[in-house]
């Protein structure tokens, strides 16, 4: 077995992504880890119930020894073994973001040698995590570009603070995943979806006349859609922005106390900055799509200006994989992301 990698929970943007990154690494890889001071820059520190939704799942499909995982902890060790595809059942428990623990353990479920079927429970639509539909327009398709065979349908909305959403995904061995280069943006189609559960139209209304304001879109192509499915009331604002090589979305949503016009002026300063800025992606996908491509064969992107969560994402990602990931401004808010990668052999 490989040495143990140390990992520092509170570096960086000091959140979930770096122990959501180190399980996903472990398992592909076969490299253990031992993680400290989990979650120290958020407000209650330690594993949060999707968390250890994640470290659990992943823990089943990579047949790993794990210590420290329990509500709270802020140190845990892990240690996988073989990958094992199947069927898996998840479920959070609370509105915590299903999303987020489908993504921790897709790409091990990717170089799985038997199919994969997983029906996920939770949180879909939470703030601070990307959305089903995100998942569904935007980085799947890309994943799907470099080739990999991942279907997903979504059977119930989950919002924060009810949660209570479910989807599906089934996934294909993958060979290896393919590089990806994308430069400019190109033409761009935009038009926007209000989703209302158990709140009134007029919210959708409100938000969908916002964003024709501010961006200039038709009415003909901006729709509410009313959603009967969910366990509690939710509100979200989709802005999407077809591109020629990628679909952007770009999610506002509805808080208590917020009103629907700051929701939607929100998400169109971040969809006007993406806009002006003639990049094919976004912030959001620029930090998801690392793994990928450095477990694959790398590639070059267009983005705007790194996050946190990005520039952490690289640096946790090279402690697990030789592989070179540069961060490179073009101007103002424009930066070129370049991955030199090997995919990586499986330790025994």
């Amino acid at each position: 077995m490989a040495d143990w990698i140390a990992i520092d929970g509170s570096c960086g943007e000091g959140g979930g992504q770096i122990l959501r990154t180190s399980v996903a690494l472990s398992l592909v890889t076969g490299k253990p880890f031992r993680i400290e001071h989990i979650r120290a820059s958020r407000k209650k520190p330690g594993l949060l119930r999707q968390h250890l939704t994640a470290v659990r799942a992943a823990a089943a499909i990579g047949q790993a020894r794990v210590t420290g995982a329990e509500l709270g902890s802020t140190a845990l060790t892990f240690e996988p073994a073989t990958i094992r595809g199947g069927d898996y059942k998840l479920a959070v428990g609370t509105a915590g973001s299903a999303t987020l623990v489908f993504q921790t353990i897709l790409p091990a479920l990717l170089v799985a040698r038997e199919p994969s079927r997983l029906t996920l429970e939770g949180g879909t639509h939470n703030p601070n995590a990307p959305p089903f539909d995100f998942l569904a327009t935007t980085f799947l398709p890309v994943l799907r570009g470099m080739g990999a065979t991942v279907r997903v349908a979504l059977e119930a909305h989950g919002f924060y603070p009810a949660g209570g959403g479910r989807f599906v995904a089934e996934i294909e061995p993958c060979a290896g995943l393919g590089g990806l280069s994308f430069g400019d943006r190109g033409s761009s189609r935009v038009h926007a979806r209000a989703v209302v559960a158990s709140l009134p139209p007029t919210i959708a209304k409100r938000e969908l006349s916002m964003v024709r304001e501010r961006l200039g879109v038709d009415r003909s192509v901006c729709h509410i859609e009313r959603v009967n499915s969910s366990v509690g009331p939710g509100n979200a604002l989709m802005i999407v922005m077809e591109g020629e090589a990628v679909t952007e979305v770009v999610t506002g949503f509805g808080v208590k106390g917020v009103s629907a016009e700051k929701v939607a002026s929100d998400a169109c300063d971040e969809a006007a900055r993406y806009l002006a800025a003639n990049v094919p992606v976004g912030i959001h996908l620029a930090d998801q799509l690392l793994i990928p491509m450095a477990l694959g064969r790398g590639g070059t992107f267009r983005t705007l200006t790194p996050t946190a969560h990005t520039t952490t994402n690289a640096e946790v990602i090279r402690r697990f994989l030789d592989v070179s990931i540069a961060l490179e401004q073009e101007s103002d808010d424009v930066w070129q992301v370049r991955i030199a990668s090997h995919r990586p052999e499986r330790a025994s």
